[in-house]
């Protein structure tokens, strides 16, 4: 797979990495990865983002791409931008993706309801479940671990 990769050092060392081959666009990757460094507090509210033509020069992809990431996050409250000055993670960041990933158990819920009618068993899922936990406790960034 081709990677570019970028290391900026805002309050901490923050590494974006991009998939180009991936299929998920890469405005969502970047969407994605700001908001795990908020959750896991690698990014601090108040923190100045990279700018838009900085991010995708460093990068090598479109300025228009980083610039839809930005637009989104700020429509989700995630950031602000301020004229002249940039874009910032806001005050209420990490409230507002914790309540956001708290309304994604109705869709927990909902996939576990079809593991049951698949004839998987409680125990299993919920042994999945402690993996997962596991896992995340034992990385100190806390990124995602694929089995």
């Amino acid at each position: 797979m081709l990677y570019s990769t970028l290391s900026i050092t805002l309050e901490s060392d923050v590494v974006f990495s991009v998939d180009s081959l991936s299929r998920q666009p890469i405005y969502e990757q970047i969407i994605q990865q700001l908001e795990r460094f908020v959750l896991t507090g690698v990014v601090k509210p108040g923190e100045q983002l990279p700018t838009v033509r900085g991010l995708s020069i460093q990068l090598s992809i479109n300025p228009n791409t980083i610039q839809k990431a930005y637009s989104e996050l700020d429509r989700r409250g995630i950031i602000c931008s301020v004229p002249g000055r940039g874009c910032f993670v806001s005050e209420n960041a990490v409230l507002l993706l914790s309540e956001n990933r708290r309304q994604e158990l109705g869709t927990l819920k909902r996939l576990i309801y079809e593991f049951a009618i698949a004839g998987i068993e409680q125990q299993i899922v919920i042994e999945t479940v402690n993996k997962a936990y596991d896992d995340y406790n034992s990385d100190s960034e806390g990124s995602a671990v694929n089995d």
